[in-house]
């Protein structure tokens, strides 16, 4: 295979991997950061360098964007650190729990259901020391604190992961493509 053939498969993985970035739960850094190892050693390492460098420290910045994203997400809406463990809570089990029943879209579903689900019980069980109507009222707030923050937190992700791309691109291209001297 030539590499040319290679660069290109290597930035259709890329552009999954952005895409990923902003749906919540997928791994978009993670694909991103495999396309340039198999790129790298599909080329033996040429032109590992300071841009390289800079991109994995923007795709490790941009894993903890969501997290992040959703602990600022809850402490902005009130939530207490229960809506947050909630969340996550929520993330996994609407995951795998919707992963059998519907193979495709169930766990990015669940994934999105359940975070607003967690989150409303995390804090719904906290606040146990409110009146009915004021507890569910909080529990809401704060689950939609965490869908508005994660909502946020992927787009910047999303951005970070396209920066990084774009870096990639720019570092690589003349290596695939050469200038030709006319």
């Amino acid at each position: 295979m030539d590499i040319t053939t290679i660069y290109w498969i290597v930035l259709g993985v890329m552009g999954l991997g952005v895409i990923g970035a902003i749906i919540p739960g997928l791994p978009g850094s993670s694909i991103i950061l495999v396309a340039i190892l198999g790129w790298s050693i599909a080329t033996s390492f040429a032109g590992i360098g300071l841009p390289m460098i800079f991109i994995f420290i923007v795709l490790i910045l941009s894993a903890g964007v969501e997290y992040l994203a959703l602990y600022f997400g809850a402490k902005q809406a009130g939530g207490s650190k229960w809506c947050q463990y909630g969340a996550f809570i929520g993330m996994a089990v609407g995951f795998f729990g919707l992963l059998p029943a519907l193979p495709i879209g169930g766990p990015l579903i669940g994934v999105l259901v359940g975070a607003v689900v967690g989150a409303f019980i995390g804090e719904y069980l906290y606040r146990s020391n409110l009146e009915s109507e004021a507890r569910i009222q909080q529990a809401f707030k704060a689950s939609a604190g965490i869908v508005i923050a994660s909502i946020i937190g992927n787009i910047i992700e999303a951005l970070l992961a396209a920066v990084a791309v774009a870096i990639f691109v720019y570092s690589t291209w003349s290596f695939v493509f050469p200038p030709t001297l006319s």
